[in-house]
């Protein structure tokens, strides 16, 4: 593509032109001009905050996003938001349904809203999702929100992505302390019990906080636990100020330069696992026709032959 068409995408980006945003997150998916583009749209970002919400399925997170981006642009603050669906792993695509959900916010020229499939990507986010952000923030959209597929095991990335990590769940789909079997207290900064006007929600809170009692012992922030109904709007002011409160004690403790340092190394190494893996298919591509017996072969001594030869010996 023509940098000089590139570049005047860019500069409409940062005039704040939806088009610009849109057009220029479809060709980082693509994988077009990737790197030109983001070397040039984080030459004047900042870097802004970013609040991810995870948690299990039918958890509510997309109606949680939707009354946060309400009260955010009551304050009139343009709200980036990046939804991630998992993909199929027979077709590759995605439902997307997040757009669906968030109806309210679609004509709003201030609230953009970017649903992605996570197109095989294990991590509960996709390889593009912090070069989207980046995208909106150039965009102009100062409050960025993240909401990825589930929690667990293999989701714990978004700890890497966001600033502040919301963890929603609700009650009658298992007792409190299943959550850790999830791996989710390792991920949460803020616990959210959504879907509290159906019973068992204190149980689950009093579980939760029985946990925490455990597990924070001499840690600076300890994750607060906010019971919220989005069909009777309780709770969400309380949960808008505990984000607050957490950005501000990453700010004052530090801890946000900590985690600003651990996604640089997360993006230092995607470069590189993208570069190598070109590399191993260009050697794998040289040398599979010289092997002779595939049932045979052993992959441990192969994969060392390969090194070696590729790198003189290291």
């Amino acid at each position: 593509m023509n940098r000089e068409a590139l570049d005047q995408w860019i500069a409409r980006l940062f005039e704040r032109d939806r088009r610009a945003a849109a057009k220029l997150i479809s060709w980082v998916e693509d994988d077009i001009e990737r790197e030109y583009i983001m070397r040039s749209i984080l030459k004047q970002t900042k870097q802004q905050m970013v609040v991810g919400i995870t948690g299990p399925p039918g958890a509510g997170k997309s109606s949680l996003v939707e009354a946060l981006t309400k009260l955010y642009r009551s304050n009139n603050e343009r709200v980036g938001i990046v939804a991630v669906d998992p993909s199929s792993p027979y077709s590759g695509g995605a439902i997307l349904g997040d757009r669906i959900r968030m109806q309210a916010h679609g004509t709003d020229r201030d609230v953009f809203i970017r649903s992605l499939g996570t197109r095989g990507h294990l991590g509960g986010v996709t390889r593009s999702t912090l070069d989207i952000l980046r995208i909106l923030e150039g965009g102009g959209f100062r409050r960025l929100l993240l909401e990825t597929v589930g929690v667990g095991q293999s989701e714990l990335e978004i700890m890497q992505m966001a600033d502040t990590v919301v963890v929603v769940l609700n009650p009658g789909t298992g007792d409190g302390i299943q959550a850790i079997k999830a791996g989710i207290m390792e991920v949460a900064d803020i616990f959210v019990i959504n879907k509290s006007d159906l019973p068992g929600s204190e149980r689950m809170k009093n579980d939760i906080e029985m946990m925490l009692n455990l597990s924070c012992d001499g840690k600076t922030w300890r994750p607060p636990v906010v019971l919220t109904s989005v069909i009777n709007s309780t709770g969400l002011e309380t949960l808008f100020e505990k984000i607050e409160a957490h950005q501000v004690h990453l700010l004052k403790s530090g801890q946000r330069d900590e985690r600003r340092k651990e996604r640089l190394r997360l993006e230092v190494w995607r470069q590189w696992e993208d570069k190598i893996l070109a590399e191993f298919e260009r050697v794998w591509e040289a040398t599979r026709e010289k092997l002779e017996n595939y049932d045979q072969a052993d992959p441990y001594e192969v994969a060392q032959m390969l090194w070696k030869e590729r790198f003189k010996g290291g």
